[in-house]
């Protein structure tokens, strides 16, 4: 009877252990969101450039963010891992190009970068430590190439309205995998293109067709306004 109780103990406390291993690797993909300056400083709400100056005229990183294959996500993970910015000294330039933050007041991005990490970044920890994280968000932005893959394709911020369906071909010839639009509305009510999603499997290095599109719709054709 003895030996039956500590054999049914045991395999609890195992249970309780794999529970807690699992917390941060819990999820099914990740959403890699880049944004369009340009359309989140022209809306009614406008923006405020960070403390490095104006960003370049390109789209630059949101967020890598884990999720469930059912439409929801994980967060706020581990209250035990905070922000570090001394891990990432190595990449600080290339946050500072790449990942700047628009919100006002004017920042140098640190702020952004926590919330990022705090909300979404520890949701991964399993597969990716911080540095890690970030570093492959850099690398995604990479070799996703948004802005070039537009282009090429005679799609340019000039604030003309375009295609939605011919923006998605466009991106798509080019990276291989179908990616998602986010609009959003200027200061005028224009629909307008905001972000991009292209999903990426749970090691954070390759993309993959997402297995679930965010919510929310574009208008059949959207301004590309210039920044």
């Amino acid at each position: 009877m003895e030996h039956k109780y500590c054999s049914i103990l045991f395999k609890l406390l195992i249970l309780q252990c794999l529970s807690l291993l699992c917390v941060s690797q819990d999820f099914d993909f990740f959403y890699f969101v880049q944004q369009w300056p340009a359309s989140y400083c022209d809306t009614k709400q406008s923006c405020c450039y960070p403390t490095s100056g104006k960003p370049a005229a390109d789209f630059s990183i949101h967020g890598l963010w884990p999720n469930y294959k059912d439409g929801s996500y994980p967060s706020n993970c581990d209250a035990d891992s905070p922000f570090n910015q001394a891990e990432l000294s190595d990449l600080a330039s290339n946050m500072q190009k790449n990942w700047p933050s628009l919100a006002c007041p004017s920042s140098n991005s640190v702020g952004f970068w926590t919330h990022e990490w705090v909300k979404h970044g520890t949701c991964s920890e399993s597969v990716l430590d911080q540095h890690g994280y970030f570093a492959s968000a850099l690398n995604l932005k990479q070799r996703s190439s948004l802005l070039q893959s537009l282009n090429r394709a005679g799609i340019e911020a000039d604030g003309k309205s375009y295609s939605l369906q011919n923006i998605k071909e466009a991106l798509k010839e080019v990276i291989g995998y179908t990616p998602w639009i986010e609009c959003n509305t200027d200061a005028s009510g224009n629909s307008q293109l905001y972000q991009i999603y292209l999903c990426v499997d749970t090691s954070g290095s390759d993309f993959i067709e997402c297995p679930v599109f965010p919510k929310g719709k574009c208008s059949s054709a959207i301004e590309f306004p210039s920044f």
